[in-house]
């Protein structure tokens, strides 16, 4: 049996990447894994529901903001190791693109705290691995 903890397989999760005037969407993550870094909202899809619908779920849930026009830019994997090496959890992210429609960022859910950052300036946050990584690509995109 798997469950978020010491999975025995890896679970699929969403993350929306949107921005608004020049700048990204951050979440500070409220709980494990990962807790306190900044990544891009999203989470875990839920069986039955579509990818675009779970992205879109997951962003309002995070942050109460509200896109659209979703497209599929690529794909995170997120491996968290205990420091004896074992893993606590596995995910594999489809990580959506979508326009801001409407809404003040609030942070909700399992989110700890929000934040629209410029692509090339993060204001010193403590970011997951590929966080950093999709921030970058939108400077060249």
């Amino acid at each position: 049996m798997s469950s978020r903890d010491r999975p025995d397989h890896p679970m699929l999760g969403v993350s929306a990447l949107v921005l608004r005037d020049g700048a990204v969407l951050l979440v500070r993550r409220g709980r494990a894994p990962l807790k306190g870094l900044w990544s891009l909202p999203g989470g875990r899809v839920e069986t039955g529901e579509r990818l675009e619908e779970a992205v879109a779920r997951e962003l309002r849930e995070e942050t109460r903001i509200e896109a659209d026009d979703w497209r599929q830019v690529g794909f995170e994997e997120v491996i968290d190791r205990d420091d004896a090496g074992a893993v606590r959890a596995h995910y594999v992210l489809a990580v959506y693109r979508g326009r801001y429609l409407a809404g003040d960022a609030v942070a909700g859910d399992d989110a700890a705290a929000v934040a629209w950052v410029t692509p090339d300036n993060p204001d010193g946050l403590a970011l997951t691995d590929g966080t950093a990584t999709w921030l970058q690509r939108e400077m060249t995109a």
